[in-house]
């Protein structure tokens, strides 16, 4: 694509689509036309831009810094068309949002207006607080966030249904499970990965909430301790250390920390500096734990979460 800088109507951009794409399906030209007309002329200073990560499962949220930008000495032709923005917050975990919204952060185009269910305004709170507030009563569109929509942009969301499954099973997991009832959880799949587990009554624990280890009697190595905290916000370092007095304390080999909601940097740090005796799942990892053996976990599980395998064909955004 050339310089996008002239091109102040979508029909402009458009016309510079058809020339770069020559040969690309009308409705793969209508799609580009969309999403680079917004990344032009729509994206305005001060809005905020939301990213899923899919390195980390987060999502990074930040306010536009600075308006369309050619970069025409960028080596890769794929990275020359920019909109600077200022980074705030990129450790959001998913499971800080609302359903509804992460259905909508969930959709394949790269640029598009998040606009049902209030969702601009509710990412400009999650940017200042880190919770999603959920939809205002009322219409609740603000006009600081969402402008009126050009029908024919063609940036509406499409959802990834297998992103939104797996937001819908991290949801209904995160409710069933809340508090001390995590523990349990993440005790059977421990148990269905070999290891005989040892649940610690709710209440004071002194950093450990699971004992687990190999063999007939659960003594044989490796030796395992587990914290588990299913709060949605990020526990920090103190959490971390706890854990791994515990693993002293008790002669442990190795330690597991399950954060539902993440850690701080600082805890992160810490972890990764012990990283050959302490490992930190956190509600993507659990997920993925859970999945990995979830043919083997007692019928108490399977009836409290119940999931089937479903195949869905992988479709192009923008293609026929």
């Amino acid at each position: 694509m050339a310089d996008l800088t002239s091109t102040t109507t979508r029909e402009a951009v458009r016309t510079e689509v058809e020339r770069g794409f020559p040969s690309a399906k009308p409705a793969r030209q209508i799609n580009f036309t969309g999403q680079l007309h917004a990344l032009r002329n729509r994206i305005a200073i001060g809005d905020v831009v939301a990213l899923p990560l899919k390195t980390t499962g987060q999502i990074a949220l930040g306010c536009v810094a600075g308006g369309y930008e050619y970069l025409a000495g960028e080596a890769d032709p794929t990275r020359r068309h920019v909109v600077r923005v200022d980074w705030k917050r990129t450790d959001v975990p998913r499971n800080a949002i609302r359903q509804d919204l992460l259905y909508s952060l969930g959709a394949f185009l790269t640029i598009c207006e998040i606009s049902r269910n209030d969702g601009g305004w509710r990412l400009a709170q999650v940017l200042k607080t880190g919770i999603d507030p959920g939809a205002r009563p009322g219409p609740g569109t603000s006009p600081t966030t969402l402008r009126e929509q050009d029908p024919s942009d063609q940036t509406a969301e499409a959802i990834d249904l297998a992103q939104a499954a797996w937001d819908r099973i991290r949801t209904f997991v995160g409710e069933k499970y809340a508090g001390h009832a995590l523990a349990r959880l993440v005790a059977a799949i421990l148990t269905a990965e070999g290891y005989m587990c040892e649940v610690a009554s709710e209440g004071p624990d002194g950093g450990v909430d699971i004992v687990a280890g190999r063999g007939a009697l659960g003594l044989d190595p490796p030796k395992i301790v587990v914290q588990v905290k299913s709060q949605t916000t990020q526990v920090g370092v103190e959490v971390v250390n706890q854990l791994l007095g515990g693993r002293a304390r008790l002669h442990a080999d190795q330690a597991l920390l399950v954060a539902w909601g993440g850690i701080t940097k600082p805890a992160r740090a810490q972890a990764e500096s012990q990283r050959f005796i302490l490992r930190v799942w956190d509600a993507e990892a659990l997920l993925s734990a859970m999945l990995r053996v979830y043919a083997h976990l007692p019928e108490e599980i399977h009836s409290e979460i119940p999931l089937k395998q479903t195949w869905v064909l992988v479709e192009q955004a923008g293609e026929d």
